[in-house]
């Protein structure tokens, strides 16, 4: 009787291991399935899984050089209905009043005219890219475009393409500045709004540099208050307009990692020609950016030379 009851006791004891076995190998294989579906984008969450695996990479420290002069002002915009502030970024050896070409820089949501100086550090990058003889020298002139306000005209009537248009290149031309055909570089949202701009009549882009662009194609895929409704997206969508991009010298860049990064990928395929630049690793954050700033500052330097 007890050696029964010690046998019936050894199997509920194996399979009681074999359970656990089981249900762990389970749990692993589940887990690995799910880590699968982020990774391919069927479930959402892989821009945190790669920053906690080291994808996104550091940043690229700006050059240890003296950067040019560096010079804000602020105008009442019409076409905005606000106070608009602008931030021009010369090169080394080149002061106000030089006849420069022009390279606008368009923030990203909740940015600032400052922010080009400010967290991208393009007056360090420009001045070094001048110093090594890699970039011919222009000026980088950033611009209010209020707080996701995407850089195409609103309901309420906020304008920012016709307030560059019209409001800042005039002023920069006051300042000596070559402002014929200036090129046009944005971040996220701004990436946005430096290809929209370029396809609206008369710009006379010479190049657009668009990183980490926030293009959504559908409608339901808009974050508001990026645009007024569906209507305003239908309107301003950049797969409606891609041949208007034709013949404009364009790069566009974005992180594997970065949310838009699908989008981004499938809108580069569909241009022909291909835009310079490309998929690479890193998320949508300043650390991505700056690796690909001496790249995307030749970029702008040889279109303006165009």
């Amino acid at each position: 009787m007890s050696e029964a009851t010690t046998g019936s006791e050894d199997r509920r004891r194996v399979s009681r291991r074999t359970f656990l076995i089981g249900a762990g190998a389970g749990a692993v294989a589940v887990a690995a399935g799910g880590v699968a579906l982020v990774e391919t984008g069927t479930l959402p969450g892989k821009g945190r899984l790669d920053e906690l695996l080291g994808r996104g990479g550091t940043a690229l420290a700006p050059p240890d050089v003296e950067p040019g002069p560096v010079v804000s002002g602020a105008f009442d915009s019409a076409a905005r209905g606000t106070e608009v502030g602008w931030t021009a970024i010369y090169p080394p050896g080149a002061e106000p009043g030089d006849p420069l070409p022009v390279c606008v820089f368009l923030h990203g949501r909740s940015g600032h005219h400052t922010d080009a100086a400010g967290a991208m550090h393009l007056d360090r990058f420009l001045a070094g890219a001048v110093t090594d003889a890699t970039v011919t020298p222009f000026v980088i002139v950033g611009v209010d475009g209020g707080d996701a306000v995407n850089w195409h005209r609103r309901a309420n009537g906020d304008d920012p393409p016709a307030m560059i248009r019209s409001e800042l290149l005039p002023l920069l031309a006051g300042r000596g500045l070559d402002v014929e055909r200036p090129a046009l570089w944005g971040v996220s949202l701004g990436g946005y709004g430096a290809l929209y701009y370029a396809t609206l009549p008369d710009t006379g882009v010479s190049g657009v540099v668009a990183a980490s662009p926030a293009l959504w194609k559908n409608p339901g895929e808009w974050q508001a208050p990026t645009f007024d409704d569906d209507a305003d997206f239908a309107a301003t969508n950049m797969w409606d307009r891609q041949d208007l991009l034709r013949g404009i010298p364009l790069r566009i860049d974005c992180g594997a990692s970065d949310p838009f990064v699908d989008r981004v990928r499938e809108f580069r395929d569909s241009l022909d020609p291909t835009p310079a630049g490309g998929i690479a690793e890193g998320g949508h954050d300043d650390r991505f950016w700056s690796r690909q700033t001496p790249e995307e500052l030749a970029f702008v330097g040889q279109a303006l030379r165009r």
